[in-house]
């Protein structure tokens, strides 16, 4: 093998620190950007977060207010500046002016799920129709844990030390939903000493402090599993026929129920029709997760990066001002910077310096993309905003890239945990991008305006005789829009329906 020098000339993409974070920062969703500011705040001694009483204008190093219409600023990777200052929008921003409630496909961790095929019903109402029991639930749980407030029942009980250390050891042992999960055998296993009759001395201790833990309030806490947390709030009722069965259901017959199997629930409990929609009616009032009252863990809410506003006959899409970080550079800390004379550049100063005016512009760029990609949302989906989710027109990402002279995977990343306040409700930025589907008069419909159709039909159907998938599919068509029922049930599933079994009631 004979060896060579040569000289090859290629080209290649460098990406800078600059683009780097260019890139990261866009991003990053309202809740990530904040702490990204926070954290950079206590590494950069250059940046501080701007005063309400600073003038304007005193320092330019610092974020203006975003033009509303005609931000112009480009793709993070293709310009080092970015100007588009501009005056902050007067519109008043109303609650009225956008929706009370979000679509539960896109809330945040806020939708009910069925639990083992039954409703889960909220822990405490707020309606002027709710019981006194609730009442003393919800003035009791703030700031109180599931376990403080059986510690708290334990000081009025007379115990002996030992059921008292007993029922403790079972309090601790509980989950969060208020289950105790651990089998008593292991529980007793695990404080059982070398002796060989410690060990059945301590189970009977378990048992005793069980039947006091379950006891206690709220109703069905120490429960095992489902079934017998029921069962402990349904024998606290009034005895009556409908109990009976209930009872009956949850010991033996709970997943016939889940599976709504009407007919096999009444030939096994010799119900009629009325008495066992009475029994369901009860089970699905109880509570199955216990604890619920207790827990203090809070989705976070959705800030909106953009809203979008009423004006004159259309629309207009503004920036959240209350997302924007206010950033600017330390005025004490550059004035120092430039009394120096030569290695300023150099320094830490100048390094920081040089950080922070990086920092700020590429938070303002990613301001100006995220609202040119939402004013090109708004102009494709005008009727949207005024008629609802059935008025959505198909859009795909590479249409909005093309149009503003972005990359597809620049859309990507602004259209990904980015909100939108609407009429409607809060969106993220995708939602407002569906596939495209065939209509029998040759045009295209979205995805979005045809789960909205499935979820407007499902909504309006019989609770006695659901719709199924197929029948969905066969009322699409009638609308002239060309669906097949595996898709019907993919964007069904997607909406979080159950189907037409699951949904059926007596």
């Amino acid at each position: 093998m004979k060896q060579s020098l040569q000289v090859r000339l290629s080209q290649h993409l460098a990406l800078t620190p600059q683009l780097q974070q260019s890139i990261r920062l866009l991003q990053l969703s309202t809740l990530e950007l904040h702490q990204e500011v926070e954290q950079m705040l206590e590494q950069n001694p250059m940046l501080e977060p701007e005063d309400d009483g600073f003038e304007p204008g005193a320092l330019p190093e610092r974020i203006e207010p975003l033009h509303n219409s005609t931000a112009q600023a480009d793709e993070p990777s293709a310009r080092d500046s970015a100007d588009g200052a501009g005056d902050e929008p007067s519109a008043e921003l109303q609650a009225g002016d956008f929706g009370g409630t979000e679509r539960e496909d896109w809330e945040n961790g806020t939708e009910r799920e069925d639990f083992d095929g039954i409703r889960e019903t909220p822990s405490s109402s707020s309606g002027s129709g709710e019981s006194d029991d609730g009442m003393e639930r919800e003035q009791e749980s703030p700031g109180i844990g599931l376990q403080e407030h059986l510690r708290a029942q334990m000081a009025g009980m007379h115990l002996s030390e030992a059921d008292r250390a007993a029922l403790m050891y079972l309090i601790e042992s509980l989950t969060e939903d208020g289950y105790l999960l651990d089998p008593l055998e292991e529980l007793a296993q695990a404080l059982a000493s070398d002796e060989p009759d410690s060990h059945d001395e301590i189970l009977d201790q378990l048992r005793c402090a069980l039947k006091w833990l379950q006891s206690m309030e709220p109703l069905g806490v120490g429960a095992r599993d489902l079934s017998e947390c029921l069962l402990l709030q349904l024998r606290a009722l009034p005895r009556s026929q409908a109990q009976a069965i209930a009872i009956l259901i949850c010991k033996q017959h709970l997943e016939l129920m889940a599976r709504r199997d009407h007919k096999r629930l009444m030939a096994a409990t010799g119900a009629d029709e009325d008495l066992l929609r009475e029994a369901q009616n009860l089970i699905t009032s109880l509570e199955p997760k216990p604890g619920r009252a207790f827990s203090h863990t809070e989705a976070a809410a959705i800030q909106p990066d953009v809203l979008v506003l009423p004006a004159g006959k259309g629309w207009k899409v503004v920036l959240n001002p209350d997302v924007m970080p206010k950033l600017r550079i330390n005025e004490l800390y550059a004035r120092a910077l430039r009394q120096q004379r030569g290695g300023a550049s150099g320094s830490t100063l100048g390094t920081h310096l040089q950080e922070a005016r990086w920092f700020i512009k590429n938070i303002q760029q990613r301001f100006d993309t995220i609202l040119r990609v939402s004013q090109a949302i708004l102009e494709r989906q005008k009727a949207f905003f005024t008629h609802g989710a059935l008025a959505m027109k198909p859009l795909v990402l590479r249409e909005i890239a093309d149009e503003l002279g972005l990359h597809e995977s620049t859309i990507s990343r602004v259209t990904t945990a980015k909100y939108m306040a609407t009429r409607f409700g809060t969106f993220e930025l995708k939602y407002f991008f569906g596939s495209s589907l065939n209509t029998e008069a040759g045009g295209n419909a979205s995805s979005t305006a045809v789960r909205a159709l499935i979820q407007q039909f499902i909504a309006a159907e019989s609770p006695t005789k659901p719709l199924s998938d197929s029948q969905l599919s066969d009322m699409l068509d009638e609308q002239g829009i060309q669906v097949a029922r595996r898709t019907v049930a993919k964007y069904r599933e997607g909406l979080r329906i159950a189907p037409a079994n699951l949904r059926k009631q007596l």
